[in-house]
C-alpha cells in the first residue's frame, strides 16, 4: 500500500540567522526607467507603410523588420510557404546561391508566422543594409516553385508531425487550446495531411509573391536616422500604391463549460500532467498591479502559495505552478492556468491539494511583501532597449494602450495588500467551473478517477492535432 502522506509545516514566517544578514545590507538603489513612446520611437513614411524607428548608437548593426497584422488564421499555407521560400530560388539565383549571398553579407533573413501576426526579420551590417534589403526583395518577389523541394519539405512535415503526436508537451498544449476554444481551435487550425499532399507549389509562391502586398508597418532598429533609413527602404523595398487587404481571418471564441469537465489524453508514462483551465473576465489595464501581486503570490515561482504548498508541504508534485494571464489582445479575455506534474498513484491527492487553494486562498503576510518587494525590485532593474522598445510599443498598442502600463504598476503596487489579493482571487477563481486537462496512461489513471471530477472526454490524435 502506498504510505500516508504528511504535510509539512510550511515556516513562511520565519528567517534564519543568514538571510537576516543578507536582508540587512544595504541596498544600492536603482531607480526605474519607463519609456515614452513618444520620445523614444521616429516615425516615417515609406510609400503607404508606417516606418517606427530606434536608433542604434552602440555600433554599426541593423535589424530591420516587416510586421503583418495577418497569419496562420488568415491563410493555413502561410506557415508551409514561409518554411518553403528557404529552398527556392529564382532565374537567376539558385536556393544555395542565395545562401551563400547573404553569407558574404554577413547578413540573414527569417520569416516567422503566428497565428495573427507575422514578422519578417533582415539584420547585418549596416553597410551591407541596402544590398541584404535587396536580396531578401528579389528572392520574395521572384522565386519560383520546385517541386522537388516542396516533396522534401512535405517529408520533413509529416515526420515532425508524428514527433509531434509523441511529445507530451505538444498534447498537453492540444488539450489546453481545446479547454479554452473547443473542438476547432488555434492549435488544431493546420492542414490536414490529405491537404498537405495536394499541396500545389504554384500556390506557396503565389503566396509569397504577395505577402509584399499586403499592409505591413516597417521597424528599424540601425545606426540611421529614421528619415535615412524611410529613404533608402522606400527606394528598394517593393511597396504597392496600396496596400492589398488581408485574406479573412478565421475566427475562434474563447468560451467556458458551465460546468467542470475532465479532457484526457492517453500517454504511456508513470507520471500524470494536469492544467486547470479557464477563461476569465475581461482584459482591463487597471487590474494590471493587481494581476502582478496575485501572481507573485499565488502561483509565481519557489516562494509562491502553490509551490510551498503542493510541492514542499505536501511533496505532491515534482512541478507545480498557476498563473493568471492576459491576453495577447485587448478584445480577448484573460485566462488562467494551474499546473501539477505528479506520479499517477498521486493523481487524486494532487488534484485534492490543487483545488484546496483554488477554494481557499491561504494568508501570509510576508508572501506578500515578499511579493511586492519582488514586483518593486523587478521593474527597477528592467530596462526595456534597442529593438524591444519598438515591440513594445506594438504590443501596447494590441492593448489599447499607448503608454508604458509598467509604471502604473510601480506606482500601485505598494498600495495593494492581502485583501486585494483575497477579493480578486474570490471573484475570478473561487467556485468557477474548470477544464482539467490531463495527459497520462489510461493503465495507471482510470476512467473511474477521471470522471470523479466531471464530463470525461478522450481526445485521439487527429482530433487534437488537426492531422
Amino acid at each position: 500500500d502506498k504510505p500516508a502522506i504528511t504535510a509539512v509545516a510550511v515556516n513562511r514566517e520565519s528567517q534564519s540567522d543568514f538571510l537576516k544578514s543578507i536582508n540587512a545590507m544595504p541596498n544600492n538603489l536603482v531607480q526605474p526607467m519607463w519609456l515614452d513612446y513618444k520620445r523614444d520611437i521616429q516615425r516615417a513614411k515609406a510609400g503607404p507603410a508606417d516606418v517606427l524607428a530606434v536608433q542604434n548608437k552602440e555600433n554599426s548593426l541593423f535589424r530591420l523588420y516587416y510586421r503583418y497584422d495577418m497569419g496562420s488564421w488568415n491563410s493555413k499555407l502561410l506557415p508551409v510557404a514561409t518554411q518553403y521560400l528557404q529552398f527556392l530560388g529564382t532565374d537567376k539565383m539558385s536556393a544555395e546561391d542565395y545562401s551563400k549571398a547573404f553569407y558574404k553579407l554577413a547578413a540573414s533573413y527569417t520569416i516567422s508566422p503566428g497565428t495573427d501576426i507575422t514578422t519578417v526579420s533582415i539584420n547585418g551590417l549596416q553597410e551591407n543594409f541596402s544590398k541584404a534589403l535587396s536580396l531578401y526583395e528579389d528572392l520574395v518577389a521572384n522565386c519560383k516553385p520546385d517541386a522537388k523541394a516542396l516533396e522534401g519539405l512535405k517529408g520533413r512535415l509529416k515526420k515532425a508531425r508524428d514527433n509531434a503526436k509523441l511529445n507530451k508537451a505538444a498534447i498537453m498544449a492540444g488539450l489546453v487550446s481545446y479547454a479554452q476554444y473547443g473542438e476547432q481551435n488555434p492549435f488544431n487550425n493546420v492542414l490536414s495531411n490529405d491537404e498537405l499532399d495536394n499541396l500545389k507549389a504554384e500556390d506557396l509562391v503565389a503566396l509569397l509573391h504577395n505577402l509584399l502586398n499586403y499592409k505591413h508597418t516597417v521597424l528599424y532598429y540601425g545606426p540611421q536616422t529614421v528619415t535615412a533609413a524611410a529613404t533608402t527602404i522606400a527606394q528598394l523595398h517593393r511597396l504597392p500604391a496600396q496596400f492589398t487587404a488581408y485574406p479573412e481571418a478565421k475566427k475562434f471564441t474563447r468560451s467556458n463549460p458551465e460546468k467542470t469537465r475532465v479532457l484526457f489524453s492517453d500517454f504511456d508514462m508513470v507520471q500524470a500532467e494536469i492544467n486547470w483551465v479557464r477563461n476569465e473576465s475581461a482584459y482591463d489595464a487597471a487590474k494590471t498591479p493587481t494581476i502582478e501581486l496575485y501572481n507573485n503570490y499565488f502561483g509565481g515561482g519557489m516562494s509562491g502559495i502553490v509551490f510551498q504548498t503542493i510541492r514542499e508541504s505536501k511533496a505532491l508534485a515534482y512541478s507545480t505552478y498557476a498563473y493568471y494571464a492576459a491576453p495577447s489582445k485587448k478584445e480577448d479575455p484573460n485566462y488562467f492556468i494551474a499546473y501539477v506534474g505528479t506520479q499517477a498513484d498521486k493523481f487524486s491527492d494532487a488534484i485534492a491539494g490543487m483545488n484546496e487553494l483554488l477554494t481557499e486562498l491561504p494568508e501570509s503576510e510576508k508572501i506578500v511583501t515578499v511579493a511586492r518587494q519582488n514586483i518593486r525590485k523587478s521593474l527597477e532593474t528592467d530596462r526595456v532597449i534597442q529593438d524591444g522598445i519598438l515591440f513594445s510599443y506594438l504590443n501596447a498598442q494590441r492593448h489599447g494602450l499607448d503608454y508604458d502600463d509598467r509604471k502604473n504598476t510601480y506606482a500601485s503596487i505598494e498600495k495593494l495588500n492581502y485583501a486585494d489579493i483575497k477579493k480578486f482571487h474570490n471573484d475570478e477563481i473561487k467556485s468557477k467551473p474548470f477544464t482539467y486537462c490531463v495527459v497520462a496512461s489510461d493503465k495507471r489513471v482510470k476512467d473511474a478517477d477521471l470522471k470523479k471530477y466531471g464530463e470525461l472526454t478522450k481526445l485521439d490524435a487527429v482530433k487534437l492535432f488537426g492531422y
